[in-house]
């Protein structure tokens, strides 16, 4: 006996296993259809082969319904052997025949039953394939980054930081729109399906293991919710959020942010500083722009540079960051430089100065 709304309990619990699956980039496969269409068009081309093999060798068969083997009845023997069916009312009857049945009928049988049921078989087995890439690529998983939503601002945070030598297979996006996931695996991430406020959705994406999680959701309370839980499971990892008013900032650094940017305040910042200045604007839009240009790169003090000023270093240096203090590089507390500062400098882009961030190497993901 089913109690009330017991039904609609169990789909939802469906609905919800189905909304949290997780999602690995592939290799890009052609139509269904088109696969089928091959495979069918191969195995009446086989058919047809079998079917004129045993027509030009007609002489050595033999009818038991009498008459000799046209060219239907070389089809109608082609399609039962083919098939494996068997009647026996056409059967080879000379050396000849039946040399050619060993050596060129049964190969052409065993290539027609492939073909037919590779379908099948590959149905049946692409469920143990995922799981099982599955399961490789989460004991590899380590030290990753998980960006939450995949909007216009997660792709172009992922993407500016991929420019500075973060690898694709170091990425796993959580978003609640399967198109959204499908766009972000069709660029080589990995992908969840389901809401990240849910801490159930971000151990899929083994947060616990991340080293650095990008929070770029659409409203300004799911990315607060994000941030508790996604701290709760890590307390480590370096978090990095984005909210729309400059007023919700204080909030989701008290949640666990290491960094919280005001996309709409920076923007108009960024507006202001252009109808000032236009030259500047374009200058600090290239700043913010990794891959080209100008960029700006966070990096350690090398031994060369320790004792010096920050004036005295190779590179246009920005701020020094010492201990929990960003200091500007005229600040009287700098002093010297100290092995253990990292500076924020401004460099050109080129493959020779591309600083990659400090992330560990870690195994490939599986491929198909």
């Amino acid at each position: 006996m089913k109690l009330p709304g017991q039904d609609a309990i169990a789909r939802q619990a469906d609905e919800q296993l189905v909304t949290q699956r997780v999602k690995l980039p592939r290799t890009v496969v052609e139509h269904p259809f088109r696969q089928v269409a091959k495979r069918l068009s191969v195995a009446l081309l086989v058919l047809v082969i079998t079917a004129l093999v045993v027509y030009a060798d007609r002489d050595g068969y033999n009818d038991n319904a009498g008459g000799g083997v046209d060219l239907l009845d070389s089809f109608y023997y082609a399609t039962v052997t083919l098939s494996t069916t068997g009647y026996g009312d056409i059967t080879p009857a000379s050396d000849a025949a039946r040399l050619t049945n060993i050596l060129v009928i049964t190969p052409l049988r065993v290539l027609f039953l492939i073909i037919l049921v590779g379908t099948t078989l590959e149905a049946l087995t692409e469920r143990t394939r995922d799981e099982w890439r599955l399961t490789r690529w989460r004991s590899a998983l380590r030290d990753h980054t998980v960006v939450i939503g995949f909007g216009t601002k997660g792709r172009s945070a992922i993407r500016t930081v991929c420019a500075t030598g973060l690898k694709k297979e170091q990425v796993v996006v959580v978003d609640p729109s399967s198109k959204v996931v499908d766009a972000a695996t069709a660029e080589g991430y990995a992908g969840i399906v389901g809401d990240a406020t849910r801490s159930e959705v971000l151990k899929r994406a083994e947060v616990h293991k991340a080293r650095q999680i990008i929070i770029a959701t659409q409203r300004d309370d799911t990315a607060v919710l994000v941030t508790l839980t996604a701290r709760q499971l890590n307390r480590g990892a370096k978090i990095v959020a984005a909210v729309r008013e400059e007023e919700n900032a204080p909030l989701l650094k008290q949640s666990g942010a290491d960094a919280v940017i005001t996309s709409a305040s920076a923007a108009g910042r960024l507006l202001g500083l252009s109808v000032l200045s236009p030259s500047a604007g374009m200058v600090m839009e290239d700043l913010i722009q990794q891959g080209s240009g100008l960029d700006l790169v966070e990096r350690p003090v090398v031994k060369a540079e320790v004792g010096k000023k920050p004036r005295e270093t190779a590179d246009l240096v920005v701020s020094v960051i010492r201990g929990h203090r960003v200091l500007g590089y005229d600040d009287p507390a700098i002093g010297t430089l100290e092995l253990t500062d990292r500076l924020i400098t401004i460099v050109r882009k080129t493959p020779a100065t591309q600083v990659a961030p400090d992330i560990r190497p870690m195994p490939p993901m599986p491929r198909n």
